[in-house]
């Protein structure tokens, strides 16, 4: 862990639990190589903007994260997180100086297994940002792990899928790919499939009820690339699909950029 390059002090991070004010991106990085890393860098910069009224000097943070990575294993997963330590509670609309904060960690060289999701009515908060306020989605993923599912999937107040807690949702129906029609968290990984697709890329609502239509779901998120959805509520599909195989190869032939 290090902040603005240095590891960090006990004061300089309780805010980060305290307020909970800020945001973040995740990265899977491969020798030094990260895919869609300057997306991650815009998103950055963007919700800094959004956030903090400032615009963040995205060449310092790549310094930063070259730095954290000195040590880390050949494949890391690694979070930047943004965030001032002088704002509380009290003092959240003072002017601000946004801090980066790297965190490391392995990731695991494998295909992820499939997930069974249960479906719950929620939106979150600014969902175009990734923020760090993550109490509601994991309160809804730990309810439906405890009911004996892997992840949560949110539903719109009008029963329009939108995404799962921390990944984007994707679904195959005759062998075209569909996004769902809502207002979410546009992933990185999601950003970059669709911009490998040489075919048009469906974007309409759907719902519980027209999961009976789909051949195959998947999921897909930074630090685990595509993942298949092998059940949602009492929807099932296999675990491999020819589509899947299709869209795991784009995404593993995309050259990732120097961080």
């Amino acid at each position: 862990m290090q902040l603005n390059g240095t590891p960090p002090e006990m004061e300089q991070v309780k805010t980060l639990a305290l307020t909970n004010y800020g945001h973040f991106t995740s990265m899977r990085v491969e020798d030094g190589h990260v895919r869609g890393l300057s997306h991650h860098m815009q998103r950055l910069l963007r919700d800094s903007r959004q956030l903090f009224d400032v615009e963040l000097d995205v060449e310092r943070v790549r310094h930063f994260v070259r730095l954290a990575l000195e040590d880390a294993p050949a494949l890391t997963t690694a979070r930047v997180t943004i965030y001032d330590p002088a704002l509380d509670l009290g003092s959240i609309g003072q002017d601000a100086e946004p801090h980066v904060l790297v965190t490391t960690r392995e990731a695991s060289p494998g295909i992820a297994s499939p997930l069974r999701l249960r479906a719950i009515s929620y939106v979150r908060d600014d969902p175009p940002v990734k923020h760090i306020g993550l109490y509601a989605a994991l309160r809804r993923r730990r309810i439906a792990q405890r009911d004996g599912f892997d992840d949560v999937l949110f539903l719109n107040p009008n029963g329009t899928i939108s995404e799962i807690a921390t990944s984007n949702i994707g679904f195959v129906r005759d062998g075209q790919i569909i996004w769902p029609k809502a207002e979410y968290l546009s992933g990185v990984t999601m950003t970059l499939l669709q911009q490998e697709l040489d075919e048009s890329v469906m974007v309409e609502p759907v719902t519980l009820a027209d999961l009976d239509e789909m051949d195959a779901v998947f999921a897909t998120n930074a630090a685990t690339g595509l993942r298949a959805v092998s059940a949602i509520e009492g929807n099932e599909w296999p675990r491999e699909h020819p589509v899947l195989d299709e869209l795991r190869g784009l995404y593993a032939d995309i050259p990732g950029e120097r961080v």
